[in-house]
Protein backbone atom coordinates (compact mmCIF):
# COMPACT_ATOMS: atom_id res chain seq x y z
CA UNK A 1 0.00 0.00 0.00
CA UNK A 2 1.39 3.40 -1.04
CA UNK A 3 1.03 6.13 1.58
CA UNK A 4 1.57 9.74 0.48
CA UNK A 5 3.18 11.81 3.20
CA UNK A 6 1.31 14.99 4.26
CA UNK A 7 4.60 16.85 3.81
CA UNK A 8 4.18 16.54 0.04
CA UNK A 9 0.94 18.50 0.32
CA UNK A 10 2.66 21.11 2.49
CA UNK A 11 5.18 21.68 -0.29
CA UNK A 12 2.38 21.69 -2.88
CA UNK A 13 0.54 24.39 -0.92
CA UNK A 14 3.72 26.49 -0.81
CA UNK A 15 4.10 26.14 -4.58
CA UNK A 16 0.47 27.08 -5.15
CA UNK A 17 0.78 30.17 -2.97
CA UNK A 18 3.81 31.19 -5.00
CA UNK A 19 1.87 30.78 -8.24
CA UNK A 20 -1.18 32.70 -7.02
CA UNK A 21 1.09 35.63 -6.16
CA UNK A 22 2.37 35.68 -9.73
CA UNK A 23 0.45 37.34 -12.59
CA UNK A 24 1.72 34.63 -14.96
CA UNK A 25 -0.80 32.07 -13.76
CA UNK A 26 -3.71 34.36 -14.54
CA UNK A 27 -2.37 35.03 -18.01
CA UNK A 28 -1.94 31.31 -18.67
CA UNK A 29 -5.44 30.60 -17.41
CA UNK A 30 -6.97 33.23 -19.68
CA UNK A 31 -4.95 31.88 -22.61
CA UNK A 32 -6.21 28.34 -21.98
CA UNK A 33 -9.87 29.43 -21.78
CA UNK A 34 -9.60 31.56 -24.92
CA UNK A 35 -7.74 28.88 -26.86
CA UNK A 36 -10.26 26.08 -26.27
CA UNK A 37 -13.22 28.42 -26.78
CA UNK A 38 -11.94 29.95 -30.04
CA UNK A 39 -10.99 26.49 -31.29
CA UNK A 40 -14.47 25.13 -30.56
CA UNK A 41 -16.72 28.01 -31.59
CA UNK A 42 -14.80 29.52 -34.48
CA UNK A 43 -12.29 27.04 -35.89
CA UNK A 44 -14.57 24.00 -35.53
CA UNK A 45 -17.75 26.01 -36.31
CA UNK A 46 -19.82 24.37 -33.58
CA UNK A 47 -23.07 26.16 -34.41
CA UNK A 48 -22.81 25.08 -38.06
CA UNK A 49 -22.31 21.41 -37.14
CA UNK A 50 -25.96 20.80 -36.25
CA UNK A 51 -24.80 18.00 -33.94
CA UNK A 52 -25.03 17.84 -30.16
CA UNK A 53 -21.44 16.83 -29.47
CA UNK A 54 -18.57 18.39 -27.56
CA UNK A 55 -15.93 16.16 -29.10
CA UNK A 56 -14.28 19.03 -31.07
CA UNK A 57 -14.13 21.02 -27.84
CA UNK A 58 -12.20 18.38 -25.94
CA UNK A 59 -9.96 17.62 -28.91
CA UNK A 60 -8.45 21.09 -28.36
CA UNK A 61 -7.21 20.19 -24.88
CA UNK A 62 -4.08 18.25 -25.97
CA UNK A 63 -3.16 21.18 -28.22
CA UNK A 64 -3.62 23.69 -25.40
CA UNK A 65 -1.53 21.55 -23.06
CA UNK A 66 1.41 21.85 -25.48
CA UNK A 67 1.65 25.53 -24.51
CA UNK A 68 0.26 25.53 -20.98
CA UNK A 69 2.13 22.61 -19.39
CA UNK A 70 5.63 23.90 -20.29
CA UNK A 71 4.80 27.28 -18.72
CA UNK A 72 3.70 25.66 -15.46
CA UNK A 73 6.56 23.17 -15.19
CA UNK A 74 9.54 25.01 -16.66
CA UNK A 75 10.56 26.74 -13.45
CA UNK A 76 9.75 23.86 -11.10
CA UNK A 77 13.31 22.50 -11.01
CA UNK A 78 15.23 24.60 -13.54
CA UNK A 79 14.65 27.77 -11.52
CA UNK A 80 15.56 26.01 -8.28
CA UNK A 81 18.91 25.02 -9.79
CA UNK A 82 19.51 28.49 -11.22
CA UNK A 83 18.85 30.21 -7.88
CA UNK A 84 20.73 27.57 -5.91
CA UNK A 85 17.66 26.86 -3.79
CA UNK A 86 17.65 23.18 -4.76
CA UNK A 87 20.44 22.57 -2.24
CA UNK A 88 18.32 24.30 0.40
CA UNK A 89 15.43 21.96 -0.37
CA UNK A 90 17.78 19.00 0.09
CA UNK A 91 18.56 20.19 3.65
CA UNK A 92 14.86 20.30 4.58
CA UNK A 93 13.03 17.32 6.08
CA UNK A 94 11.63 16.17 2.73
CA UNK A 95 12.42 12.96 0.93
CA UNK A 96 13.13 13.10 -2.80
CA UNK A 97 9.74 11.53 -3.49
CA UNK A 98 7.99 14.14 -1.34
CA UNK A 99 9.74 16.94 -3.22
CA UNK A 100 8.67 15.49 -6.56
CA UNK A 101 5.09 14.86 -5.44
CA UNK A 102 4.83 18.35 -3.98
CA UNK A 103 5.82 19.89 -7.31
CA UNK A 104 3.53 17.50 -9.19
CA UNK A 105 0.46 18.10 -7.03
CA UNK A 106 0.79 21.87 -7.40
CA UNK A 107 1.18 21.74 -11.20
CA UNK A 108 -1.62 19.22 -11.60
CA UNK A 109 -3.93 21.26 -9.34
CA UNK A 110 -3.35 24.35 -11.48
CA UNK A 111 -4.07 22.54 -14.75
CA UNK A 112 -7.07 20.73 -13.25
CA UNK A 113 -8.42 24.11 -12.14
CA UNK A 114 -8.07 25.44 -15.69
CA UNK A 115 -9.85 22.39 -17.07
CA UNK A 116 -12.72 22.74 -14.60
CA UNK A 117 -13.06 26.43 -15.43
CA UNK A 118 -14.23 25.34 -18.89
CA UNK A 119 -17.40 23.83 -17.38
CA UNK A 120 -19.50 26.89 -18.29
CA UNK A 121 -19.03 25.98 -21.98
CA UNK A 122 -20.87 22.61 -21.88
CA UNK A 123 -23.32 23.87 -19.25
CA UNK A 124 -24.33 26.81 -21.42
CA UNK A 125 -24.91 24.50 -24.38
CA UNK A 126 -27.05 21.89 -22.62
CA UNK A 127 -30.35 23.71 -23.35
CA UNK A 128 -29.54 23.70 -27.09
CA UNK A 129 -29.75 19.94 -27.56
CA UNK A 130 -29.39 16.50 -26.04
CA UNK A 131 -25.87 16.07 -24.74
CA UNK A 132 -24.90 12.81 -23.06
CA UNK A 133 -23.62 13.81 -19.60
CA UNK A 134 -21.86 10.48 -19.25
CA UNK A 135 -19.82 11.25 -22.36
CA UNK A 136 -18.99 14.75 -21.11
CA UNK A 137 -17.81 13.42 -17.73
CA UNK A 138 -15.69 10.80 -19.51
CA UNK A 139 -14.12 13.49 -21.67
CA UNK A 140 -13.25 15.54 -18.59
CA UNK A 141 -11.78 12.45 -16.92
CA UNK A 142 -9.58 11.88 -19.97
CA UNK A 143 -8.46 15.52 -19.94
CA UNK A 144 -7.41 15.23 -16.29
CA UNK A 145 -5.52 11.99 -16.90
CA UNK A 146 -3.74 13.56 -19.87
CA UNK A 147 -2.92 16.61 -17.73
CA UNK A 148 -1.39 14.38 -15.05
CA UNK A 149 0.84 12.55 -17.53
CA UNK A 150 1.88 15.76 -19.30
CA UNK A 151 2.64 17.50 -15.98
CA UNK A 152 4.82 14.62 -14.80
CA UNK A 153 6.67 14.68 -18.13
CA UNK A 154 7.18 18.45 -17.91
CA UNK A 155 8.60 18.18 -14.40
CA UNK A 156 10.99 15.45 -15.50
CA UNK A 157 12.27 17.58 -18.38
CA UNK A 158 12.58 20.58 -16.07
CA UNK A 159 14.76 18.53 -13.70
CA UNK A 160 17.25 17.75 -16.48
CA UNK A 161 17.22 21.22 -18.08
CA UNK A 162 19.78 23.92 -17.36
CA UNK A 163 17.31 26.82 -17.42
CA UNK A 164 13.66 27.70 -17.88
CA UNK A 165 13.96 28.40 -21.61
CA UNK A 166 15.45 24.97 -22.28
CA UNK A 167 12.78 23.35 -20.13
CA UNK A 168 9.97 25.20 -21.93
CA UNK A 169 11.22 24.39 -25.41
CA UNK A 170 12.04 20.77 -24.54
CA UNK A 171 8.65 20.12 -22.95
CA UNK A 172 6.75 21.83 -25.78
CA UNK A 173 8.65 19.87 -28.44
CA UNK A 174 8.18 16.53 -26.68
CA UNK A 175 4.46 17.16 -26.07
CA UNK A 176 4.02 18.28 -29.68
CA UNK A 177 5.78 15.13 -30.87
CA UNK A 178 3.80 12.76 -28.70
CA UNK A 179 0.50 14.56 -29.26
CA UNK A 180 0.63 15.17 -33.00
CA UNK A 181 3.99 14.20 -34.45
CA UNK A 182 3.76 10.45 -34.00
CA UNK A 183 0.34 10.26 -35.63
CA UNK A 184 1.52 12.33 -38.58
CA UNK A 185 4.65 10.18 -38.86
CA UNK A 186 2.58 7.01 -39.11
CA UNK A 187 0.27 8.61 -41.69
CA UNK A 188 3.25 9.60 -43.82
CA UNK A 189 5.24 6.38 -43.47
CA UNK A 190 2.43 3.86 -43.03
CA UNK A 191 2.95 2.17 -46.42
CA UNK A 192 6.59 1.51 -45.53
CA UNK A 193 6.27 0.78 -41.80
CA UNK A 194 5.69 -2.77 -40.54
CA UNK A 195 2.30 -3.17 -38.88
CA UNK A 196 3.80 -3.93 -35.46
CA UNK A 197 6.01 -0.84 -35.60
CA UNK A 198 3.07 1.35 -36.62
CA UNK A 199 1.03 0.01 -33.73
CA UNK A 200 3.91 0.71 -31.32
CA UNK A 201 4.30 4.30 -32.54
CA UNK A 202 0.56 4.92 -32.23
CA UNK A 203 0.57 3.36 -28.76
CA UNK A 204 3.14 5.93 -27.61
CA UNK A 205 0.97 8.81 -28.81
CA UNK A 206 -0.79 10.77 -26.05
CA UNK A 207 -3.52 11.97 -28.38
CA UNK A 208 -4.26 8.42 -29.52
CA UNK A 209 -5.02 7.37 -25.95
CA UNK A 210 -7.03 10.54 -25.34
CA UNK A 211 -9.14 9.93 -28.44
CA UNK A 212 -11.23 7.20 -26.81
CA UNK A 213 -12.13 9.55 -23.95
CA UNK A 214 -13.16 12.24 -26.45
CA UNK A 215 -15.60 9.66 -27.88
CA UNK A 216 -16.97 8.99 -24.40
CA UNK A 217 -15.30 5.59 -23.99
CA UNK A 218 -13.62 4.50 -20.75
CA UNK A 219 -10.96 2.09 -21.95
CA UNK A 220 -8.91 0.49 -19.17
CA UNK A 221 -5.90 0.32 -21.50
CA UNK A 222 -5.91 4.08 -22.00
CA UNK A 223 -6.48 4.74 -18.29
CA UNK A 224 -3.60 2.41 -17.49
CA UNK A 225 -1.36 4.13 -20.05
CA UNK A 226 -1.83 7.56 -18.49
CA UNK A 227 -1.41 6.24 -14.95
CA UNK A 228 1.69 4.21 -15.79
CA UNK A 229 3.36 7.06 -17.69
CA UNK A 230 2.59 9.48 -14.86
CA UNK A 231 4.15 7.17 -12.28
CA UNK A 232 7.10 6.42 -14.58
CA UNK A 233 7.90 10.10 -15.17
CA UNK A 234 7.63 10.86 -11.45
CA UNK A 235 9.90 7.93 -10.63
CA UNK A 236 12.50 9.11 -13.14
CA UNK A 237 12.23 12.62 -11.71
CA UNK A 238 12.97 11.18 -8.27
CA UNK A 239 16.03 9.37 -9.63
CA UNK A 240 17.31 12.63 -11.12
CA UNK A 241 17.02 14.29 -7.71
CA UNK A 242 18.80 11.40 -6.02
CA UNK A 243 21.63 11.72 -8.54
CA UNK A 244 21.91 15.47 -7.97
CA UNK A 245 21.78 15.05 -4.19
CA UNK A 246 24.81 12.76 -4.22
CA UNK A 247 26.62 14.34 -7.15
Amino acid sequence: MIVISPRAFVLARKELNSWFNSPAIYGVTVFFQLFVSVWFYYLQHFFAMDTATLRPFFESFPLAFIFVVPVLTMKAWAEEKKLGSLEILFTMPFTDLELVLGKFFSCFALIAGMVLLTLPVPLSLLPLGYFDMGVILTEYAGALLLAASASALGLLLSSVSKNQAASFVGTAVVLLTFSLGLNQLVNILSPDLPLKLSELVIYLSLSAHFESFSRGLLDSRDIGFFLVTTVLFLFLNTQVLIFRRWK
